[in-house]
């Protein structure tokens, strides 16, 4: 019935990286490494990190018609991305500015370019896409009404997986088809304002009372909470040492994505991205981080 495991809508970028002792202050210059151009944008970067783990993928995004471009569709199509529902043209490709700190944080500025060209339109013109689709992921790198178009014309056997980054606040309808709802705690904490409360288990709770079906709260080092009306659940992080954790929240929502697509409860997903995540942050770059299952299972 369906033709893919995940169909992602979002953002492609230019990922601009340099490397720095520390962040600039106001009014600060600081050196920094060599530039270093990668692929990105957290539409591309979920689209990658599924289809090397082995889902029929498709991505549904804008890319300009420049070298920023190609670059990101060459990076899809060598990952094994479904590519036919990229458009092409309205203005240059995305770009994100990005610095990373000894530590491995990262510091992002994005210039979004194509990607605020995708427009509600775009999506009703897709619409058997949607519905070739068992699961469709979702950020908001791209305009907001454009999202809830994909939570409006969504077909009811399709699953809806939503990362609200950079956070907005969310249509209620947008919120009711969440499942789940895939935030860290900087998007918690901005989504229930005042309401959230001292710990991740009162920002699930909180957060299930605005209408998602299922929450997942991502916690770094400490793993992930997820949630539905029934129960809370934590799941571990394993060990890793982080070099760079650029996209490394990308890969973690592609991977819950398609495993819950094929099946596992909302925990045992979790817990195979977790490990997808720990792989990827051992390793520079976003896209190129990304491991196989093979790699995963070794872990």
């Amino acid at each position: 019935m369906y033709d893919y495991d995940l169909l992602v809508v979002g953002s492609a970028n230019a990922d601009l990286v340099v490397g720095v002792d520390r962040r600039p202050g106001p009014g600060e210059t600081v050196l920094g490494s060599d530039l270093a151009v990668h692929p990105g944008g957290k539409g591309a970067n979920q689209a990658v990190a599924a289809a090397r783990l082995g889902a029929r993928t498709a991505l549904l995004a804008r890319v300009g018609d420049d070298a920023h471009g190609r670059l990101l569709l060459q990076s899809q199509r060598e990952a094994g991305v479904d590519t036919d529902a990229v458009l092409v043209g309205g203005a240059p490709t995305g770009v994100a500015l990005i610095t990373v700190d000894p530590s491995g944080d990262n510091s992002i500025v994005v210039a979004p370019g194509a990607n605020a060209r995708l427009t509600p339109d775009d999506i009703r013109a897709s619409g058997d896409l949607l519905a070739r689709a068992r699961v469709v992921s979702l950020q908001l790198e791209i305009p907001l009404e454009t999202v809830a178009e994909v939570a409006r014309t969504l077909p009811p056997a399709t699953r809806l997986v939503l990362n609200p980054s950079p956070p907005a606040p969310l249509p209620a309808e947008v919120l009711a088809a969440c499942n789940p709802l895939v935030v860290n705690e900087h998007e918690a904490r901005f989504i229930l304002g005042p309401a959230a409360g001292p710990a991740p288990e009162d920002w699930a709770k909180a957060l299930l009372e605005l209408g998602p079906q299922t929450v997942v709260i991502t916690l770094g080092a400490q793993g992930a909470l997820v949630a539905s009306a029934a129960e809370a659940v934590h799941v571990p992080a394993p060990r890793a040492e982080a070099v760079d954790t650029t996209g490394a929240g990308d890969a973690f929502t592609a991977a819950l994505a398609w495993r819950l697509g094929q099946g596992d409860s909302l925990a045992e997903a979790a817990r195979f991205a977790a490990r997808v995540g720990a792989v990827a942050v051992t390793r520079q770059g976003a896209q190129e981080s990304y491991p196989t299952a093979e790699e995963v299972a070794d872990r």
